[in-house]
Formats: structure tokens, C-alpha cells, sequence
């Protein structure tokens, strides 16, 4: 999500006559679109900002500009920290950049981060690939898990029409862009605050239906969507994904902890038991499909044998990948407040117990791929090796394989290749082009 919403803003940028600097020490504008759903990428801002802040003393043009959930979460107390900053501007003001901007060049120090009615704006996003693109469906997030600062930094569900997100979509079809993303913080909530029911009583504009309304835009080979909420996830969704060929056999559903008691805690909504079912329900109809997932270890009061579940469930459901973190304490969360906050020690040495099974678990996965035929979007080069591409296939594994085909041809970004796949490791796969 903050990756979409900074090419929304270079996007910005670029029109108003900026271009990109060498590097940010070389820049006239910097702006840090910032992360707060755990403490170091929070802790991280400061350090930059410090640079920054130094510099504005001998160079007073300089812009300073701090966007995204840490200038939503601390708004004005950042200028106390940093009085150098220029703007502070929360998430649902990204495409009000060029506006703020012009009060800032009016010598006015801006801090946005009223709740705001997030506009449409087709056009201006930089997108850093050529190939794929991030497509918003919906912003904000109205669950309330406790460790979580999401809701109160992104502010509520807001789904975009859609007929405006097709129209995006055949925008980028036709700048020959193969694979769009479709993005929610919460994305399976899609179309709740939409209005529509239909005869049979079953609520329209969900993400089921807008799978069906955008599936057969031209030109668009692939199609994903992240992030799932298995509280909201349906068999109806499943069976959409089954049965649209564009729509790739990867799902990315978190579940957290693998303890009933924890997720109760977390406010999570759902048991480890309709989490597993549906995983089996997608195995039954898409036997290929990758699933990964996002797990948190050190939660408030969680106890070693429930810790314990949540490796069982990892080993149970073999997952592709899935994004580990130890708990960390965000401001205004309940979970913060609670007393039984265990010490670091345990959370460090519980994640690095959780990534050693992660990563053994996913070579193993990745070994069914040995020796098979797999088609790879070709997304761009391999910066470690100039004459290799990097693409995905569509169970969302990174591939490496030769720029050069049979026969002399030569691919680029964009291409779709069949690879035989020869080499498989944790996290990605080397394969040869066959044709």
C-alpha cells in the first residue's frame, strides 16, 4: 500500500516539474513516505530526518516533507522533534500533494492529517514497473485488532467505484502493463460501504464481483489482490478464483498466531479451525495454489505451548512463504497497555525459531517445482546480474533465468517465458527458457 501511494506522489511530482536527484543527499525536495506498523520502521524516520534537518541549516530551500502513517500517527509533535519539516501529510492526503505543496511555497509549515474524503486520480502515479502495476480498490481499515495502528493512521473503508477502477486498469492495459495487483488494507471488506443488494438478497460490489466485472479487460494477463482478512474470506471468492483464468493461484491470508486464545486477544474474529478449513477449501479447488501468510510471535501473555501452535500450523498447512514479525507495542493500541508484555529476549529468540521453519518449509515447497514447465512474467533484470531477468510465475514464486532464448532470441520485461525450472532454493527458483 505505501508503495502505491509513493508512486502516486512521484507521480505528483513529476508533473509539477520535479525529476529525481541523484540521491537524497543531492535532493531539493525530500519526502520520507513513512511506515509505523512496527517500532524500527518508525525509529528509522528519525534517523533520516536528522540528515535532512542538518542540511536545511545551510541549505534553507531545501523541502522537507514527511508523509504517510508516522506523520498521520504523530502529526505536529513531529515538529517539535524536527522543526526543520515542511509539510506533514497523513495517507488519505497523498493525492492532495500538489495543493499542500503550493501553501508550503507560500511560506506556510502544513500539517495534514484531517480526515479527509480520499479523491480519484487516474493519472498521475509513476509506477516504478513497466509490467506490473498497484491498482487501489479500497483504502482505510475498520477492523480493531489490538496490536494494530492501521485503522487509526489509514482511517476508514473507503471503496473506490467500479467503473473507475476498470477504467484504470484499461488505462494501464493499454501502456502494455500485463499484471495489475488490486490492493486493500483489508481487501475482502471491498464494497461494503458501496451501495447494492441483489434480488436474491446477497450484497453486490464485493470483491468477488468486481474479479468478474474487470476479468476480461484486454491486454491484462494476470491479476492478484492482497491483503485477505480470513474473517471475510468466502467459498464464493475461492470458486471466482477457480474459475477466472487471469486470476493467479496465489492467496496471501494472515493468520497471526495458530492459538484460539491469542487470536481471541488480538481481536482477530475467527478460530484457527475456519482458518484451516479454508485452506483446504482452496486446495480442493486449486490443488497448485501457493498460499502465504503473516504471523506475529510474542504477543502479550502468549505462552511457549502457544507458541508452539503457531509452528504447528506452519508445519500443518506447509505455507509457500510467509512474513514473520515479533510483536511490538504501537501507540494507541490496547494491546500496548497490557500488562503481560514479555521481554525481548523471548520474542527475538521465538522469531528466529519461527524463520528457521519458515525457510525450511519453503525450499520444501519449492522442490515441486523441480524439473517442471512454469510460465514467468518477465519483470525486469536481475541486479546482481545483468544478463539475467527476474519474473514470477503465477503462484507468485521469483524466478531467475537467462536473458537469452533458443535460437537468439533475446527477452525483455514484460515477455511471458516458459522456463524448465532446474534450480529451486527457500525463496526463489533458476530456470532455462525453452523457446
Amino acid at each position: 500500500m505505501n508503495k502505491a501511494d509513493s508512486e502516486r506522489m512521484a507521480g505528483i511530482l513529476e508533473r509539477i516539474g520535479y525529476s529525481i536527484a541523484p540521491s537524497e543527499l543531492e535532493a531539493d525536495l525530500v519526502l520520507y513516505n513513512t511506515c509505523t506498523i512496527r517500532n524500527n520502521a518508525e525509529q528509522k524516520v528519525y534517523s533520516y530526518l536528522g540528515r535532512q534537518a542538518r542540511r536545511k541549516k545551510v541549505l534553507p530551500h531545501l523541502k522537507l516533507i514527511v508523509a504517510g502513517c508516522v506523520a498521520q500517527q504523530e502529526g505536529e509533535s513531529l515538529l517539535r522533534r524536527v522543526p526543520e519539516i515542511d509539510l506533514i501529510m497523513g495517507p488519505q492526503h497523498a493525492n492532495r500533494l500538489e495543493t499542500l505543496l503550493m501553501q508550503v511555497e507560500n511560506g506556510q509549515q502544513v500539517v495534514a492529517t484531517e480526515e479527509q474524503y480520499i479523491l480519484e486520480d487516474l493519472t498521475t502515479a509513476r509506477r516504478d514497473s513497466k509490467t506490473c502495476a498497484w491498482v487501489n480498490v479500497i483504502y482505510g481499515c475498520n477492523e480493531r485488532c489490538t496490536y494494530c495502528v492501521v485503522p487509526s493512521v489509514r482511517g476508514k473503508e473507503q471503496s473506490r467505484s467500479p467503473e473507475v477502477i476498470r477504467l484504470e486498469i484499461e488505462n494501464l492495459a493499454a501502456l502494455s502493463f500485463k499484471e495489475i495487483t488490486l490492493l486493500g488494507q483489508n481487501i475482502d471488506a471491498y464494497g461494503r460501504d458501496l451501495p447494492g443488494i441483489t434480488k436474491e438478497g446477497r450484497r453486490e460490489n464485493t470483491l468477488t464481483d468486481l474479479l468478474y466485472y474487470i476479468h476480461d479487460v484486454k491486454g491484462i494477463e494476470r491479476i492478484r489482490f492482497a491483503t485477505s482478512h480470513p474473517r471475510y474470506f468466502t467459498n464464493r471468492l475461492i470458486k471466482a478464483c477457480a474459475e477466472l483464468p487471469k486470476v493467479c493461484e496465489h492467496f496471501h491470508i494472515p493468520f497471526q498466531s495458530g492459538d484460539n486464545e491469542i487470536l481471541k486477544a488480538m481481536g482477530r474474529g475467527y478460530t484457527i479451525e475456519k482458518y484451516r478449513k479454508i485452506i483446504e477449501n482452496i486446495r480442493s479447488l486449486i490443488p497448485n495454489a501457493s498460499i502465504s501468510a503473516d504471523v506475529i510471535v510474542g504477543f502479550p501473555g502468549e505462552s511457549e505451548m502457544q507458541f508452539n501452535q503457531t509452528l504447528s500450523v506452519i508445519e500443518d498447512i506447509g505455507f509457500d512463504q510467509v512474513n514473520t514479525a515479533a510483536y511490538s507495542p504501537r501507540p494507541n493500541t490496547p494491546a500496548s497497555n497490557w500488562p503481560d508484555q514479555l521481554p525481548e529476549e523471548i520474542k527475538v529468540d521465538r522469531l528466529k525459531e519461527l524463520n528457521c521453519l519458515v525457510e525450511a518449509i519453503a525450499k520444501k515447497r519449492n522442490t515441486r517445482y523441480k524439473d517442471l514447465t512454469e510460465e514467468v512474467l518477465a519483470e525486469g533484470f536481475n541486479p546482481k546480474n545483468k544478463n539475467q531477468l527476474m519474473g514470477r510465475t503465477r503462484t507468485n514464486r521469483l524466478v531467475f533465468f537467462s536473458k537469452e532464448g533458443p535460437k537468439g532470441c533475446i527477452y525483455k520485461a514484460g515477455d511471458l517465458v516458459a522456463l524448465k525450472i532446474q534450480e529451486v532454493r527457500s525463496f526463489s527458483l533458476s530456470g532455462t527458457p525453452l523457446r
